[in-house]
């Protein structure tokens, strides 16, 4: 697959020689299921090496460009002005449980903007890809969100702060009116992917909190460049900071706000 944009290449390119050990690592993850502790310092090593390869990779194609990855965080370069935002797997309990459904995720961020972003399913070699004012794409077919506008008829995304993330009691009331209101609610567990699917129409609707710019900054812009609407809880594009996501296909975003 080849793409016009340098540098959605360079993301691709990286994306799929790390998900190679991913796909391996991911294979391995059932023989270890007699100790928890085993398989979670196994997947945190699958991550690390992901990570390791992704900026080697991106940093040997554009080497004067910053990088923020979410194990070794900030790599400064000569550029101060453009860096790449990297997850290198999202989705991590997944995959710690043998759920196929997880992701590699890369931004390009230039001026405090992001201006490009990959989101890639290893197991699928589904990938998820947009620059900005050029629309979003799966592969090669054009991405558009869904036209839903009756809030009962839409099937809707979200995560659930689980042990060790604040916000319990803030989310049950959403949640137990959001129930009672639309067709379906599903937790999937990888805040990328559940971006993404906003914009393939999947999802009609996606909110979550306590996220990292990692996981959000590429499906933010790939959502948006799909026709959809991204802010934060209280209506503002501050979800980068506050790692607050409201995601939608823009008719229901007022809706599903005020919901929640």
């Amino acid at each position: 697959m080849n793409f016009s944009d340098p540098y959605i290449n360079a993301m691709f390119l990286a994306a799929r020689k790390a998900s190679k050990g991913l796909i391996r690592d991911f294979g391995e993850v059932e023989n270890l299921k007699v100790s928890l502790k085993g398989v979670s310092d196994f997947v945190s090593l699958a991550d690390t090496r992901a990570e390791r390869l992704l900026i080697k990779e991106l940093s040997t194609l554009f080497p004067k460009i910053n990088i923020l990855a979410e194990e070794t965080g900030e790599i400064n370069n000569s550029d101060d002005d453009i860096r790449w935002i990297i997850d290198p797997l999202d989705g991590t309990t997944n995959f710690v449980f043998s759920i196929p459904h997880f992701s590699v995720s890369i931004a390009l961020e230039k001026n405090g903007e992001v201006i490009a972003g990959i989101v890639y399913q290893p197991l699928t070699d589904e990938f998820f890809w947009a620059v900005k004012g050029k629309g979003a794409f799966c592969n090669n077919q054009r991405m558009r969100v869904s036209n839903k506008e009756k809030f009962e008829e839409c099937l809707i995304g979200t995560g659930i702060p689980h042990k060790g993330l604040s916000g319990h009691n803030e989310y049950i009331p959403g949640l137990q009116k959001i129930m009672s209101e639309v067709s379906g609610i599903r937790r999937l567990g990888a805040a990328s992917l559940d971006l993404v699917y906003v914009a393939a129409g999947r999802f009609d609707g996606y909110w979550e909190r306590n996220l990292k710019i990692m996981d959000i900054a590429s499906g933010a812009l790939i959502v948006k460049e799909a026709g959809g609407m991204v802010t934060d809880f209280d209506g503002k594009e501050n979800f980068l900071k506050n790692g607050r996501v409201v995601a939608s296909n823009f008719k229901i975003h007022s809706k599903l706000l005020s919901t929640i």
